[in-house]
């Protein structure tokens, strides 16, 4: 584990994103709240936050953080549904780890609910879009690589 008592604490944010294809259908009974799991978002969104909490316990030599904020957000596409996570923290180091396992378990989540409608869903574009303070400040992924 990297030290990190040298630096100093500030506010650190990040934000990742990422996507589950599906059928146009099946983004419509999500929508719709009628998939026989029940609320695909809801559930998705508690998911998503309880992994931010939960990092340090699922990747190795990442630091256990006093996160003070996660948000999880989908917005839903013809073909699928984007997941947006941005978690902020008090801290010596980023939480961009938080933010990449919040998408990332959220997709799982939303997958597990719908795969009795949608067996050939697909998880992808899993990324850092930004991410803000500590000694390299701001940085923010071009619009251009960004997967659509």
């Amino acid at each position: 584990m990297v030290d990190v008592s040298a630096k100093p604490v500030t506010h650190r944010e990040a934000v990742a994103e990422g996507w589950v294809r599906m059928l146009p259908d099946t983004v419509r009974r999500i929508a719709d709240r009628t998939m026989p799991k029940g609320d695909v978002l809801a559930v998705a969104r508690v998911a998503g936050i309880l992994a931010a909490k939960r990092t340090p316990e699922l990747v190795p030599l990442c630091h256990p953080l006093p996160i003070t904020s996660v948000e999880v957000d989908f917005l839903p596409e013809a073909n699928g549904v984007r997941i947006v996570s941005r978690v902020c923290v008090e801290s010596r180091t980023g939480v961009e780890m938080e933010a990449l396992t919040a998408v990332t378990v959220a997709a799982l989540t939303l997958y597990d609910m719908c795969k009795a409608i949608d067996r050939g869903m697909t998880i992808d574009g899993v990324a850092l879009v930004e991410k803000r303070g500590g000694r390299s400040g701001t940085w923010t992924r071009p619009r251009a690589s960004r997967r659509r």
